[in-house]
C-alpha cells in the first residue's frame, strides 16, 4: 500500500452532525456553543484514540469562523493528532457544512487544540506520531513551532500590550451613539452535572467553551440591541480543571466596540461549596463578535464608554489585542503564498513573524515532490515547481557534529568567509537568544549593474525531540532604520534557510533550502540546468568552513 491510497490516519476521528432546530440561534443557524462542544468532543476522542487513556483539554487557539451554518445542513468534523509530546499532543480539527440537497459544501473554521493524556496512578509517556503523507509531514514539523508559541504567549501577550500606544480620542467620539460598558455586564453561574463531564468528572472543555459563547453573546448583544454572530475566539488556556458538583461563575462585558466589531470579555470561576469564599480561576477568552445585516455585511456599531480603572484598561487593551490579533492572522495565514515578500518587524509582530519564518521553511523541508536534478562529488542539488514559486535544495554530509555546524551557519556574520553572495554582514539587532536581524550586501547579480541588499531575520531553532533537525531559517523584513537606498537595489527572500540532521558521531546532513524570488530565478535556473556551476562551487566552500572552524567552539557548545 502505497502512501495517500487507501491510507488513514489511525488517530483520525470523523464525526457527522445533521443541524436540527434544537441547535440553533435566532438566525436559525447553528449556535457556536454547540459547534465549540461538537468540535471539543471529536478532538478529545482522537487524543484519546492515540493516547489509550482519559485526555484532558488543556489549550485552543485562535478560531476564525468563515462561514455559518444553518437548520438542515450536516457539520462534518475531521480530527487528528499532528504531533505527540511527553504527555501534551496537538490536535487538528478542520470543520466543514454539507447541504444535502445541492450537495454543496464550505469551509468553516480550523482549530488546533491541545490536549494532556491523564492517569491517576502512573505518570503518561506517549508514543510518538510517525507521519506518513506531505499532510502529515506538514504539520507534524510546523506543531513543535506551534508548541515552543504557545508556551511562551501568555507572557508575550503581556509584553506587546505594555509595549503597544494606543491612540483613542474618547472625547471626539459622538457621545449620542455610546453606550457604558457596565450596561453590557452579564453574569452567570453553572452547576455541573454528570452530562457536562468526561468518564473522570471532569467538566468537557467544550462545555465550558459553549456557556462562555452564551454570556458573551448576551454581553454584545446589549451593545448593539440586535442579534450578535461570532468571528473569532483568541486563544487561551485552561488553567485548572472543574468536576462534577462546582459552580461556574461566567462574567462577560464588552472591553471595546470599534467600528464593525466588539471584543467581549469572558472570565469562568470555580467553586464548590456555597460558603467557599475562594474561586478558583478555570480560563478567560476574548471573542470578538459583528452584527450583520440581510446582505450579511457588517454593520455600524455604538461607541463604549468604558468604567474609570480596570474599565479604561480593558478598553485600551482591546485595541491592542485587536492589532496584535491581525498581525497574528495576516503573519500566521495559511495562505503564505498571499504574504508579500516583505513584511515591517515591530514588537507586536516579533513572536509571529519569528514563527512564520520557521514554520514556512519546515513546510518547504516536508514537501514530497522534490525532484533530484543532478549530483556532483556526493552534493545533490533537488528542484520542486509549486504554485508560483521554484524552489532548489541543496544537500551534502560532513564530518562535523550536528550542533557545530548549528552555532557555525547560525551566525549570518561569518557567512561571507564562504558565500562570494554574501559580501558584507551587518549585525542590526540582536531580538533574543534564537533571533536577529542582519543587513546583508551582495553582488550584483543577472546582469543589473547595482550591488543588492537585504534586510533579513534569522531565527534558529534546536531540535525538540530525537530526529528532529537543527533549524536556521531565513526571510525578508523592513525596518525603518534600513530602508532602500539609490546605492543598492533591494532584494527579498520569503523563504530559504538550513538544516542540519545528526547521521551519527561526528556526522551531519547539511540541507540548503530556498524559495526563489523573481529577482534571482534567472541566476537559479542557470545553475539547475546545468549551465552554472555556483551552487556546487558555494556548497563545497560551505563543507571546508565547517571542516576548517568545528574544532573552535568547545565554549559556544556547551550553551546547546
Amino acid at each position: 500500500m502505497t502512501d495517500g491510497q487507501g491510507y488513514r490516519n489511525p488517530t483520525e476521528v470523523q464525526m457527522s452532525q445533521l443541524v436540527l432546530p434544537c441547535h440553533t440561534n435566532q438566525r436559525g443557524e447553528l449556535g457556536v456553543g454547540q459547534l465549540l462542544k461538537w468540535i471539543d468532543t471529536a478532538a478529545c476522542l482522537s487524543a484519546e484514540r492515540h493516547a489509550g487513556c482519559p485526555c484532558v483539554t488543556a489549550s485552543m487557539d485562535d478560531i476564525y469562523f468563515e462561514h455559518t451554518i444553518s437548520v438542515g445542513q450536516v457539520v462534518n468534523i475531521k480530527a487528528k493528532v499532528n504531533r505527540a509530546f511527553n504527555s501534551s499532543m496537538e490536535v487538528g480539527i478542520q470543520v466543514a457544512s454539507e447541504d444535502l440537497c445541492s450537495e454543496k459544501q464550505w469551509n468553516v473554521c480550523k482549530a488546533l487544540a491541545t490536549f494532556v493524556a491523564h492517569r491517576e496512578i502512573t505518570k503518561v509517556k506517549l508514543k510518538q506520531i510517525t507521519p506518513r503523507t506531505e499532510e502529515e509531514k506538514m504539520e507534524h514539523s510546523v506543531a513543535a513551532e506551534r508548541r515552543r508559541m504557545r508556551l511562551v504567549y501568555a507572557d508575550t501577550i503581556k509584553d506587546l500590550l505594555a509595549n503597544c500606544a494606543i491612540q483613542d480620542n474618547l472625547e471626539s467620539r459622538d457621545c449620542s451613539r455610546m453606550v457604558p460598558a457596565e450596561k453590557t455586564r452579564v453574569e452567570s453561574v453553572e452547576l455541573v452535572l454528570p452530562p457536562h463531564a468526561n468518564h473522570q468528572g471532569n467538566t468537557f472543555g467544550g462545555q465550558i467553551m459553549a456557556w462562555m459563547e452564551n454570556v458573551a453573546t448576551i454581553a454584545a448583544s446589549r451593545l448593539c440591541r440586535a442579534h450578535p454572530t461570532l468571528k473569532a475566539i483568541e486563544m487561551f488556556h485552561f488553567r485548572g480543571p472543574s468536576q462534577v458538583g462546582d459552580r461556574l461563575v461566567l462574567k462577560a462585558i464588552v472591553n471595546n466596540a470599534f467600528k464593525h466589531s466588539m471584543e467581549v470579555g469572558v472570565c469562568v470561576e470555580a467553586y464548590r461549596q456555597e460558603a467557599e469564599t475562594h474561586r478558583r480561576h478555570i480560563n478567560s477568552a476574548f471573542m470578538t463578535f459583528v452584527v450583520l445585516d440581510e446582505d450579511d455585511q457588517p454593520q455600524l456599531l455604538p461607541w463604549i464608554r468604558p468604567q474609570p480603572g480596570d474599565g479604561e484598561r480593558r478598553y485600551r487593551e482591546a485595541s491592542a489585542r485587536k492589532k496584535i490579533r491581525l498581525d497574528r492572522k495576516y503573519i500566521m495565514s495559511y495562505k503564505q503564498t498571499e504574504v508579500p515578500l516583505t513584511v515591517p518587524w515591530d514588537p507586536s509582530n516579533q513572536v509571529y513573524l519569528s514563527y512564520n519564518n520557521v514554520s514556512s521553511l519546515k513546510m518547504l523541508v516536508a514537501k514530497d515532490n522534490w525532484v533530484l536534478s543532478s549530483e556532483i562529488s556526493q552534493v545533490r542539488l533537488y528542484t520542486l515547481e509549486d504554485d508560483k514559486f521554484l524552489s532548489f535544495h541543496m544537500e551534502m554530509v560532513v564530518h562535523v557534529d550536528a550542533a557545530q555546524a548549528f552555532v557555525l551557519l547560525s551566525d549570518l556574520r561569518r557567512r561571507p568567509e564562504w558565500d562570494k553572495h554574501y559580501r558584507s554582514v551587518e549585525l542590526v539587532q540582536q531580538v533574543d537568544e534564537d533571533d536577529a536581524i542582519y543587513h546583508v550586501t551582495s553582488p550584483a547579480l543577472g546582469g543589473h549593474t547595482k550591488p543588492q541588499d537585504f534586510v533579513i531575520l534569522a531565527s534558529r531553532r534546536k531540535p525538540c525531540d530525537n530526529g528532529d533537525p537543527y533549524v536556521i531559517a531565513l526571510r525578508s523584513v523592513t525596518l525603518p532604520t534600513h530602508r532602500e537606498t539609490p546605492e543598492y537595489r533591494r532584494g527579498e527572500t520569503l523563504c530559504s534557510g538550513f538544516c542540519l540532521w545528526r547521521e551519527g558521531d561526528q556526522l551531519t546532513k547539511v540541507s540548503y533550502y530556498n524559495q526563489a524570488t523573481p529577482g534571482v530565478l534567472n541566476y537559479v535556473t542557470a545553475n539547475v540546468a546545468g549551465l552554472s556551476s555556483e551552487f556546487y562551487t558555494t556548497f563545497k566552500a560551505c563543507e571546508q568552513f565547517l571542516l576548517d572552524n568545528r574544532n573552535d567552539l568547545a565554549p559556544s557548545l556547551q550553551t546547546l
